[in-house]
């Protein structure tokens, strides 16, 4: 601080100094990242799968194919535009939740004082911390003293007591007393903003998106083998350059996953739909995917796990005393304080008489007691056992402090003294509460599959005591342990963590090959819920960990959880069928461009069926999205190798079906090549929606009826089919005897691929 900062500070800055010093050090807001729309469009066209659909782009321009650019351009934008938007609305929400926790200060101007908002304090404000009021910013008390709560901050379940020359943190609330201070950190100087710091460079990769292009780099380094081979091929049976282009052009747009990213997309949007209208708010469409694969979940303890409200847990009386009257004589030193309210109700519902009082002396942090003067002229005093008692403890006292200190209990000593004894009434054990919910969530999680750790910046015995009480199991590593910790799987319980070793924690979880989910409330838990793969604020969360987070529970309780795994589980059996389809698609459809050269010489599709069978199979397959899907009970991962597997298995079989129909068509109705062309693309399109029937269940494919949305999606596929190919638009028609035959087929064609269910299960098993 600068000596003009330092001259009569209880006048307070000037408005003139105050505004030179905001331009030098900033708002207290922590600043936030923002985008333009144009920026984040582009984003979202910068990435691996949409620069395969802006190359197809550019070569159908080039070569002269205007309508295919535009209607692929069409698709590419509508995934984009999906995408922003469901992330535009999240975001509104959170802001929205944000300006509930705007702060207000109370400052020392040009020598009055006056009301402003926190976000324009500057280091050297002369401010005033009342009872109630949050810090609005780190805070150098200059007299009086306060009872801090900062468990949104530092995960300290009881308040703690700050006095002239200590600091307070921006974000804590004042408890208890009053005092004034002056500004020492603004911004990102604060314990609050360096917290914050660490969220811009946590950061995880989802494990979604990976697999998802290694699906795709796989496919297309085995279809352009493919593909030049089939050039190879047509250049040795004679076909010039300008012949080979459709053919080429054609097995190209048979390679690229067209609709894959909006179904992605969609996916993730209609499940944060569904949890949008529970208690969940989705603020990253991720996250709903991840929740399907998290096999860890981290928890805070204070406000996660309890109710970041003390209660009575124990009353312990000595001398004969009756813990009625313990509780009535702590009950008389009222210091209207939170715990002098758990303990005035506590005392009115055990109906102990509180005894009358001529004079009170609320509890001071200095010397860490309260106390009332009765009309005996006896003081009753309430505080620190230390503070209140200088002789050695007997015995059975020793024994009650330790068994109250073992459960995780604030010890809280009540006595009696007259101008020559004091005497120990008795003892009180305070304690944070689990949640009702708490342990039934827990056991919930572990029926998922989901392991539970706690992770708070409480003390040990206090952890591990509500660790015990909602059922986390395993051994506690407090602070110093966690600085040199390889491995954490053997813990179950982290205690005294700091922000920057939540952050480190999560890591190593990740490191170890685990999907991390991170659920918390406060500032320090900000960090941790970005780097974690499924982040969750809780409701009463600081604007900081809500932005932080890639799931927000809307209310109180913590059931949110468990619909968010379910429901990304289910989205995840979704998506899965979707891939695996295209998986399909891709093998098949290549493949069999491939055989058709070989069998006719000719490309069995031309570039435009092909972009019509792209198109309408991909965008109405995209109905999976909304298909019934049962969570598993297990958490999922992506297995490419069995996953491409068991695509190449029913792909071939795709591939023998379209075949045997391309023969029938040339050997048995004779059919002239345009027409064979629309042969393959009907054969292609019903075959493929066969698959999607088979691959959608685990079971027989009659087992459970598809959504609606699938079901009208088939009969308008279908139907569209037999129209263009019947009526001949843009294709070469077909006799409808020919297409009665044809769709015939697909249904025994359904029903044997159906059989190939247990051949592939048993494949499966023994690979794995």
């Amino acid at each position: 601080m600068d000596t003009r900062m330092s001259e009569n500070i209880e006048q307070g800055l000037s408005a003139t100094e105050a505004a030179r010093l905001l331009r030098q050090f900033g708002a207290i807001a922590v600043a936030e990242t923002s985008e333009s729309w144009l920026h984040g469009l582009a984003a979202k066209l910068w990435a691996p799968l949409p620069w395969m659909l802006e190359a197809t782009i550019l070569l159908e321009l080039f070569l002269g194919h205007g309508p295919q650019a535009l209607i692929i351009s069409v698709l590419l934008m509508f995934n984009a535009v999906l995408g922003m938007t469901q992330e535009a609305r999240a975001k509104d929400a959170v802001a929205a939740l944000r300006q509930t926790l705007a702060v207000m200060a109370s400052v020392r101007r040009d020598g009055r004082w006056m009301r402003i908002d926190a976000s324009v304090l500057v280091p050297g404000d002369f401010v005033k911390l009342a009872l109630g009021a949050v810090a609005p910013a780190d805070i150098k008390l200059v007299a009086g003293s306060v009872l801090l709560d900062q468990s949104m901050l530092t995960g300290e379940s009881l308040p703690v007591e700050r006095k002239a020359g200590d600091l307070a943190y921006a974000g804590a609330m004042i408890r208890q007393g009053e005092a004034t201070g002056v500004v020492v950190a603004t911004g990102a100087r604060t314990y609050f903003g360096k917290t914050a710091s660490l969220v811009q460079d946590a950061h995880s990769v989802s494990g979604e998106q990976r697999a998802v292009l290694t699906v795709v780099r796989d496919l297309a380094l085995v279809n352009g083998i493919i593909v030049l081979a089939m050039l190879v091929y047509a250049h040795a049976i004679g076909r010039t350059f300008n012949d080979s282009v459709p053919l080429l052009l054609t097995a190209l747009l048979a390679s690229i996953p067209v609709a894959l990213p909006s179904t992605f997309t969609l996916a993730a949007a209609l499940s944060a739909r569904r949890l949008v209208r529970g208690s969940v708010l989705p603020t990253s469409l991720a996250a709903i995917n991840e929740a399907a694969t998290m096999s860890l979940l981290c928890v805070d303890k204070t406000g996660t796990l309890t109710q970041n409200a003390l209660s009575i847990h124990s009353v312990v009386a000595f001398g004969g005393v009756a813990e009625t009257a313990v509780l009535a004589a702590a009950a008389s030193s009222e210091g209207g304080d939170p715990v002098d309210q758990v303990i005035i109700d506590a005392a009115r519902v055990r109906g102990g008489a509180v005894p009358s009082t001529t004079n009170f002396q609320p509890f001071d942090p200095a010397r860490k007691y309260a106390q009332a003067r009765l009309a005996d002229g006896d003081l009753l005093r309430k505080g620190a056992l230390g503070a209140l008692i200088s002789v050695p403890l007997s015995a059975e006292q020793e024994n009650a402090r330790k068994r109250l200190t073992a459960a995780g209990c604030r010890v809280l000593a009540i006595t009696r003294t007259n101008a020559t004894t004091t005497i120990l009434l008795g003892l009180l054990g305070l304690a944070d509460p689990p949640r009702a919910d708490a342990a039934g969530l827990i056991t919930a999680l572990r029926d998922l599959g989901v392991h539970v750790v706690m992770v708070t910046g409480d003390a040990p015995e206090t952890a591990a005591v509500i660790a015990k009480a909602v059922g986390i199991t395993g051994g506690v590593c407090d602070s110093a342990a966690l600085e040199t910790l390889a491995s954490p799987d053997d813990y179950g319980v982290f205690a005294g963590v700091f922000p920057e070793q939540k952050f480190r924690l999560v890591k190593l979880f990740q490191r170890n090959g685990h999907v991390v989910g991170m659920c918390g409330d406060g500032t320090n838990d900000a960090p941790a819920l970005r780097q974690a793969q499924m982040g969750i604020a809780v409701s009463s969360a600081t604007d900081v960990a809500k932005a932080a987070a890639g799931l927000v529970l809307t209310s109180p309780g913590l059931a949110g959880i468990l619909d968010a795994i379910r429901e990304g589980r289910a989205a995840f059996q979704r998506i899965r069928t979707y891939t695996l389809s295209m998986v399909v698609r891709k093998i098949a459809f290549v493949l069999y461009l491939a055989v058709g050269l070989v069998i006719t010489g000719h490309a069995v599709l031309t570039p435009l069926l092909m972009v019509l069978l792209l198109i309408v199979n991909d965008f109405l397959t995209m109905a999976i999205t909304t298909d019934r899907a049962l969570p598993s009970s297990q958490p999922l991962h992506w297995q490419i190798g069995r996953l491409i597997g068991e695509g190449g298995i029913y792909g071939l079989a795709t591939l023998v079906y379209a075949t045997l129909m391309l023969q029938i068509g040339r050997s048995f109705w004779r059919l002239p090549l345009v027409q064979i062309q629309t042969l393959s693309f009907l054969t292609l399109m019903l075959a493929i929606q066969a698959n999607v029937y088979v691959i959608r269940e685990e079971r027989w494919f009659w087992s459970s009826a598809p959504s609606n949305w699938l079901g009208g999606a088939t009969v308008a596929m279908v139907a569209f089919s037999l129209f263009v190919a019947g009526f001949g638009v843009v294709m070469a028609p077909l006799n409808w005897n020919i297409l009665g035959i044809i769709l015939g087929s697909v249904i025994f064609f359904t029903f044997l691929l159906g059989l190939l269910k247990p051949i592939v299960a048993l494949l499966e098993r023994q690979i794995l």
